[in-house]
């Protein structure tokens, strides 16, 4: 008989802020009492109704919203998502964006572009996986000085986003006003409905943005920095936000 490896558990800190940020960016919670109860299965036998077989589905997270929350519509999700898409499952560009609950154009923060330059450098430092993988993804929040807030990394940056969003929303923190938060790889639309959903008025990616990414940054007011490398940058929306200093 074949013995079946023992599947890796999730961090259950790290797995709870990671659903919760899901959570936020699906329009689904946007306080800590939206959330009722995250319970994180690791792989096991979970013992609640319909999970009988989770650990032949991996790691499970069972979900209890509050009664406002669990009311909100959600949206059709065809399939499973995974670490490689943060779309996965939407039926039509009108399904991907979704209502935020902040004002980004009330959020006059100011960032110098010295701060910026400085940010990737300091997210690399916090990347401690990634110094033993060299495979990761990372997301990292900032003040508008450029302290580093919490960093996360994970496979999939929109995961990494989450984990942050997550961490916010459970610790009552949000909306994330005067900060931001720097992506590794590309600023993708998901990635700025995340910040936007979660009130943060700066969004810097290393690479370069897509066109629906810079097209809801500017109808939600968020600022859009892109190849920001080596002090050089791209500011495509909301400029006024970045000191040229």
């Amino acid at each position: 008989m074949q013995r079946r490896a023992k599947r890796p558990k999730w961090s259950s800190t790290g797995a709870r802020s990671l659903v919760a940020g899901f959570l936020v960016g699906e329009g689904i919670a946007r306080s800590p009492g939206d959330i009722r109860d995250i319970t994180v299965c690791s792989g096991e036998r979970c013992g609640h109704a319909g999970h009988e077989d989770s650990a032949e589905l991996g790691n499970v997270a069972d979900v209890t919203l509050a009664p406002e929350a669990a009311a909100v519509p959600l949206r059709s999700r065809g399939f499973l998502t995974t670490s490689a898409c943060g779309v996965c499952g939407k039926t039509s560009i009108a399904e991907l964006s979704v209502s935020g609950n902040f004002d980004l154009s009330a959020d006059h923060t100011a960032v110098t572009a010295a701060v910026l330059a400085g940010l990737p450098d300091a997210l690399r430092a916090a990347q401690r996986v990634f110094d033993r993988t060299g495979g990761l993804h990372a997301a990292g929040l900032f003040t508008a000085a450029g302290e580093l807030l919490a960093a996360r990394e994970d496979v999939g940056r929109h995961n990494a986003v989450d984990k942050i969003v997550g961490w916010a929303l459970r610790a009552g923190a949000l909306p994330l006003s005067g900060c931001v938060l720097l992506v590794s790889g590309r600023a993708s639309f998901e990635l700025v409905q995340k910040a936007v959903l979660a009130g943060i008025p700066v969004l810097a990616a290393v690479s370069a943005p897509s066109s629906l990414a810079a097209g809801l940054a500017q109808e939600a007011g968020l600022t859009l920095v892109g190849f920001l490398r080596g002090g050089s940058m791209n500011v495509y929306t909301a400029p006024e936000r970045v000191v040229p200093v």
